[in-house]
């Protein structure tokens, strides 16, 4: 089967395919460090569940990558991605200068990918873009498997970071 006929299965990053615990604390407190966060990105540690349903989706379905960084953060991105081993695929980020929520930036780019492909599911752990997504009339797999933070959910959602 061509690459392009094969259904889209659409994995956010963070809290998802990758552990942000360790670099929550650039977050907290009343100046939070946007670079130290993202610089910290590098090392966080897979999180196995993801890889795993990313590793089997792929035998099925082309993997995108679609996260809420902003697009500077990308060669550390795909390093990080390819240190790992998840399926090669695209990766759509934001706008360096967009600070919506990801609630909206997502689902902006995951209905055009519906446009255009058969998107099989979205799988992150952002229960505001999962309501979005769901709404809107796409498969969701909540990525339950990583502690919640208060803070990234903050930063997601009010700040339009990541």
């Amino acid at each position: 089967m061509r690459d392009d006929a094969r259904p889209l299965a659409v994995f956010d990053l963070d809290g998802t395919l990758a552990d942000t615990a360790h670099r929550q604390h650039f977050l907290e407190g009343p100046r939070r460090d946007w670079a130290g966060f993202f610089a910290a990105a590098l090392d966080d540690p897979p999180l196995d569940e993801g890889v795993r349903l990313a590793l089997s989706t792929a035998e099925e379905c082309e993997v995108t990558y679609l996260t809420g960084r902003p697009e500077r953060c990308r060669k550390d991105t795909l390093a990080w991605l390819a240190r790992h081993e998840l399926p090669e695929g695209r990766l759509r980020m934001r706008r360096n200068d967009d600070r919506r929520p990801a609630r909206h930036t997502k689902l902006e780019i995951l209905k055009r990918l519906g446009r255009e492909r058969e998107v099989r599911m979205l799988v992150d752990d952002d229960d505001l873009v999962c309501d979005a997504a769901e709404l809107a009339g796409f498969a969701v797999v909540r990525a339950r498997w990583a502690q919640a933070s208060p803070v990234l959910r903050d930063a997601q959602e009010r700040q339009g970071r990541t």
